[in-house]
């Protein structure tokens, strides 16, 4: 049997830590700065968190690309070569065309190299959320299973990740297009904080509004708490966008509310944080099927 590399994307989340642990490799794609193209390093090799963010909180807007297909072609074709069948599992297609370009490139590389399996995977989730379910293919891949096995595995499993996010202000996902400006501006004088979700389709969705800062960050851990299982079992993943006091404040919570094996703290990467700006705190687990729709 072939050995397998599990491969996401940018928008995991996954610190060197995490991803060194369970051999996962990433393809990157890029911000846009000012006309500059730079690779989004989920280890902010370019450029570190606060200088990301404080360009958001001056006012200016970071843009984001897909995955190239070049960085596909390169990273999948090295693995190929090692003698590696492949494992992509790619931020949701409601929120990135990466996973298309990706199972393009597969498609092409896999007639060049018949004896070899690709298989990319719409992980229905973006962040930690994709994180998650790429660890998760991880750990199937230690113990022995095939690309085969594991994708379908993923498949079956990947609307049981469960996001809850909370922003600290919707003008962020107004200049992403995911608010409108009037909603923003209601929203944001009158203190309103959407509770977000990644629904069945993989779209970010709102599903309840709480006024103010700290009730929201109480309602997140609230809905993880109803909707976790075998939580005893699994690591819960918690990514904030340079808010460390506010992410400590939900992983003191989580500590005394959910008795989970333990919590993996990370920044929000450059680029979901290009989309949901400064301030914003999610957790993401395994627990129940998600069912809503938007």
């Amino acid at each position: 049997m072939a050995n397998v590399k599990i491969v996401t994307d940018s928008c995991s989340d996954l610190g060197k830590d995490i991803r060194e642990k369970y051999d996962i490799e990433y393809v990157r794609m890029n911000t846009v700065y000012k006309g500059e193209e730079t690779p989004a390093s989920l280890d902010w090799e370019y450029y570190s968190p606060k200088e990301l963010y404080d360009i958001m909180r001056n006012g200016e807007r970071v843009l984001t690309t897909q995955v190239p297909p070049e960085e596909f072609k390169n990273v999948f074709t090295k693995f190929l070569e090692e003698g590696n069948d492949i494992v992509y599992i790619g931020c949701s297609a409601k929120l990135s065309g990466s996973i298309n370009i990706g199972t393009m490139v597969a498609k092409e590389l896999m007639e060049k190299y018949p004896e070899r399996t690709i298989k990319c995977i719409d992980a229905l989730n973006s962040c930690m959320g994709e994180g998650a379910l790429t660890v998760y293919a991880a750990n199937l891949r230690n113990e022995g299973l095939s690309a085969e096995e594991i994708a379908n595995k993923v498949i079956e499993v990947r609307l049981n990740v469960n996001q809850f996010a909370t922003v600290h202000s919707l003008e962020f996902l107004k200049r992403a297009g995911r608010v409108t400006a009037s909603s923003a501006f209601f929203g944001n004088m009158l203190g309103v904080k959407p509770i977000l979700i990644s629904d069945k389709n993989g779209a970010n969705t709102p599903i309840k509004k709480v006024k103010g800062r700290e009730n929201s960050l109480r309602e997140i851990v609230n809905q993880l708490k109803e909707t976790i299982v075998d939580a005893e079992n699994q690591t819960i993943f918690l990514a904030h966008a340079d808010c460390q006091e506010d992410a400590d404040f939900v992983k003191s919570l989580v500590e005394q509310e959910i008795p989970c094996k333990d919590i993996y703290v990370n920044y929000i990467g450059p680029i979901i944080g290009a989309s949901v700006g400064p301030g914003t705190v999610a957790l993401f687990a395994f627990g129940k099927e998600v069912t809503v729709e938007a």
